[in-house]
């Protein structure tokens, strides 16, 4: 068993943030990622996003980008290029690929960390662990009745890869975020028709969406959390601003919400009222859950559901920091979240604040 002060578990930008934070720290920092190469969830997108359909890649800390990036540039090669330069700029050697299966509390005050690193079980015993393993290993896929009769495609955004395989068929889109607008402005250019729906009517925004509100959205969803609740996505209280993919989606026409269906058939959708769709593909743009399925062993869930987290600090585990859960789990709040998580540690493990950045 390897021994260390700091596991960070996963090196998207929560990840990478944190580690650059607790390297500054001087703590002796081991940064484990489940990819075979940097960039996280990125390497996974769609070929069809590019950058100019993305908000932005926020500066990760200490090393600022230079110039814009090509709009045209797919953002799944775009930003893990990013990530790997910071690695490097940075000195974070990060092991890969590295699956870890289990946390739980160990001997002298430190928790075991499990994993595979190339087939091999691998443990580290750790005074404090970072977990950023955010969401896209678990796609949210809601049940409806009828769904394992349709006999069209379904699809969960998780695996979309753009709007080719749908030309020519009628698609429904299922959602009510910044993915779903992603594909139905696609959809558009290429399927016979398409219909959105969602649970719930969809919040516009017109005003500018700046710093003092996108704090406000974030402390929204920190406010769940603190409570032991399921967090819930930023954008479900910031609401669907005027972004290039939403404007292109409106000019095209395709953002005529339906509400739910009740039913699927094996050729469509049916709703309460009797109407009846007939559609070839559903892609569920519903969004994602937390991965934390390996920290299972320390039994941190709260009766509604949730880990109770009072900032990144898991309340019933001092020595964890939860860094890409709720309002970190967007880049808004991604690298505060990492400062905060080391900052965190330096105090629970005592080191002179002389060593901080």
């Amino acid at each position: 068993m390897d021994i260390t002060d700091v596991v960070v578990i996963g090196a998207g930008q929560a990840g990478l943030s944190s580690a650059y934070f607790l390297q500054r720290f001087g703590l002796d920092t081991v940064v484990l990622d489940a990819e075979s190469r940097p960039g996280g969830a990125w390497r996974h997108r769609s070929p069809s996003l590019t950058m100019d359909k993305i908000h932005s890649i926020f500066d990760l800390p200490g090393v600022h980008q230079e110039g814009d990036p090509d709009g045209a540039a797919p953002a799944r090669e775009a930003v893990p290029a990013y990530y790997a330069a910071y690695e490097r700029a940075v000195g974070l050697d990060v092991l890969r690929p590295v699956r870890v299966s289990a946390v739980s509390r160990g001997d002298d005050d430190r928790l075991v960390v499990a994993a595979t690193r190339r087939d091999v079980p691998t443990e580290w015993a750790a005074r404090a662990v970072v977990n950023a393993t955010g969401t896209w290993t678990r796609p949210y896929w809601p049940y409806y009745p009828g769904g394992g009769d349709f006999r069209g495609r379904q699809i969960h955004y998780g695996s979309y890869r753009g709007p080719e395989t749908f030309a020519g068929q009628r698609v429904v889109v299922v959602g009510g975020g910044a993915s779903a607008m992603h594909v139905l402005s696609e959809l558009a250019d290429v399927a016979a028709g398409t219909l959105w729906v969602t649970r719930r009517e969809p919040v516009w925004r017109d005003d500018e969406f700046g710093e003092t509100a996108r704090r406000d959205a974030v402390a929204l969803v920190e406010r769940r959390v603190r409570e032991g609740l399921p967090p819930q996505s930023v954008v479900s209280v910031t609401g669907l601003g005027s972004t290039p993919v939403i404007r292109a989606a409106r000019e095209k026409g395709v953002l005529n919400r339906l509400p739910m269906f009740s039913r699927i058939t094996p050729d469509g959708l049916t709703w309460a009222d009797g109407r009846h769709e007939r559609v070839d593909a559903i892609v569920w743009a519903t969004g994602f859950r937390s991965a934390l399925d390996h920290l299972a062993p320390l039994k941190l869930r709260e009766p509604g559901g949730g880990i109770k987290v009072d900032g990144t600090r898991a309340v019933k585990e001092p020595r964890l920091q939860l860094v890409g859960y709720g309002p970190s789990a967007s880049t808004i709040g991604a690298n505060r979240a990492g400062r905060t998580a080391a900052l965190n540690i330096q105090r629970l493990l005592e080191i002179p604040a002389t060593l901080t950045a």
